[in-house]
């Protein structure tokens, strides 16, 4: 016992966090400087034409986001802050880091801000970076213990339980790019496994600064802890040795589809000419303080509060696309009080073939009865289908793959009001991670889900209903007609058994 007390003792000893004081206090690029820059002078006329609105562009297309956020930081003269759940250093992921080393051989300032909980394996590139002058890199809620990380979760489980999923890429205070996408093959349609359906926005206008304000928030927050204090430095020669392999990378077969991407891209040309179709909208930027992190936000702190300040309940219409879908007591309550006051309630998440986490899908699952009863829609995307919820274009355009995966996270409400973040409709988004979106009122980008909703949900999901006899059935469209399952489908009874087990387990808060 003794022995046990005394490596316990030795194990906890050797978790504690470095100290925060002696950080840098860098903000974000003063709005006068950033009007100045290249990107500042391409959108100033448009910006003032439009006074308190935000232009915003939607990046539904998996090449065009890869391609923005590369063509951007390579136009990017004075700062590129980027805030990022995760970054992994797969083919895409190289190619960003590398675009991102590559302005600060320029001279651009670079904070980097990652959720230490996906970071494994990213140890040495991270060092590499951060042993850049130019580019400093954080870590929010980080692990003393870099492997195994389970022991992070054993000694303060409160604070690793709570993560930062919040998603930002900002160049030079002029442009910023949020919403569900992390930085990874599976999110750029570049990988011959699962791609996600997902969904950002592009932004210019006041919203921008709302952004920086907020990366400011996050980065001096008591959750972001300097990577130099966690890692060991990798000097000069892990600088090198990184724009090395990073040269030989771009000459590799898998990297020549994101380059053509780039190619192919107009993007940065529309902003010179003045032609992208920018929807111009009053835009609110709404986010949790960073202090959700270590679990000591006020309600009033929260991303939910600020849109209850910010939005009225829907009176006619609420789409909600949600990957993560637990609603628990609460939120099937309230979405059955919608429907009740005659409000058509209209849900896609993924089936339990899409899924990639089966124990979220246990969570909404126990929920879906109780939700078809009350009246509202539940459609489940088909892992076979690629859904698109704001414009007609295909998110995967040229590349192939095994299936898809929902992973946008978007609401409209009465074809009025629109909602693009990192925030799903689940108790984690809710109450452990931190998040952010733009609600935008935009009565076209709200009608676009609608239309979405209409003509193309149906084609792409599992319609779900209650048959007559009361059980769950299943409705597919198909080139033959319509097909009718009677149990989830395309899944085998293990994978629904354990789904079953997992619904009674007391993990809904957690999920």
């Amino acid at each position: 016992m003794l022995l046990l007390s005394a490596l316990l003792g030795l194990m906890l000893s050797g978790c504690s966090l470095p100290p925060l004081q002696g950080r840098s206090m860098t903000r974000a690029l003063p709005l006068e400087q950033a009007r100045e820059t290249t990107l500042g002078e391409l959108v100033r006329d448009r910006v003032d034409q439009h006074p308190e609105r935000s232009g915003i562009y939607p990046l539904s297309d998996a090449h065009e986001a890869f391609a923005a956020r590369v063509l951007l930081a390579e136009a990017a003269e004075q700062t590129l802050d980027l805030q990022y759940y995760i970054w992994h250093n797969d083919t895409s992921g190289g190619l960003l880091f590398d675009a991102v080393r590559r302005a600060a051989d320029r001279g651009v300032r670079v904070r980097l801000l990652l959720d230490d909980n996906n970071t494994v394996g990213l140890d040495d590139t991270l060092a590499a970076l951060d042993a850049h002058p130019g580019i400093e890199v954080r870590l929010f809620n980080p692990f003393v213990v870099r492997s195994p990380r389970s022991i992070g979760y054993v000694t303060d489980f409160f604070r690793a339980n709570r993560r930062m999923h919040n998603k930002t890429f900002t160049i030079d205070n002029q442009i910023t790019i949020i919403g569900g996408r992390n930085v990874g093959d599976e999110y750029f349609g570049a990988t011959r496994g699962v791609l996600f359906s997902d969904l950002d926005v592009m932004a210019i206008g006041p919203v921008v600064q709302d952004v920086s304000d907020d990366f400011d928030r996050y980065w001096h927050s008591e959750s972001s802890y300097p990577a130099s204090r966690l890692l060991a430095s990798a000097g000069r020669e892990g600088l090198a040795q990184m724009a090395a392999e990073a040269e030989q990378a771009r000459r590799l077969p898998r990297s020549q589809s994101y380059l053509a991407a780039l190619e192919a891209s107009d993007l940065v040309s529309g902003l010179v000419r003045g032609d992208l179709a920018f929807e111009w909208a009053s835009t609110w930027m709404v986010s949790d303080d960073p202090s959700k992190g270590l679990g000591q936000a006020e309600e009033e702190q929260l991303l939910t509060g600020r849109l209850g300040e910010l939005l009225s309940a829907p009176t006619r219409q609420f789409d909600l696309v949600s990957p993560y879908f637990v609603p628990m007591k609460e939120g099937t309550e309230w979405l059955a009080g919608l429907a009740a006051q005659g409000v058509q309630v209209r849900v896609l998440t993924n089936s339990l073939e899409a899924t990639d986490v089966t124990a979220v899908h246990a969570g909404y699952a126990k929920r879906r009865r109780d939700l078809l009863e009350a009246g509202v829609e539940l459609f489940e995307l088909k892992r076979s289908g690629v859904m698109d919820v704001i414009t007609h274009s295909s998110p995967f355009g040229r590349f192939g793959s095994s299936g898809s995966s929902l992973h946008a996270k978007t609401f409209a409400v009465d074809k009025e009001w629109a909602f693009v973040g990192s925030f799903n409709f689940d108790p984690r988004s809710a109450r452990l991670n931190t998040e952010i979106g733009f609600l935008i009122e935009s009565p076209m980008l709200a009608t676009a889900m609608d239309d979405a909703f209409d003509n193309r949900v149906a084609g792409q999901s599992y319609r779900v209903k209650l048959a007559d006899d009361g059980h769950l059935v299943w409705h597919e469209q198909t080139q033959q007609g319509g097909v009718i399952h009677r149990t989830e489908p395309n899944t085998g009874p293990l994978r629904r058994a354990a789904v079953k087990v997992m619904s009674w387990l007391p993990i809904e808060w957690l999920l």
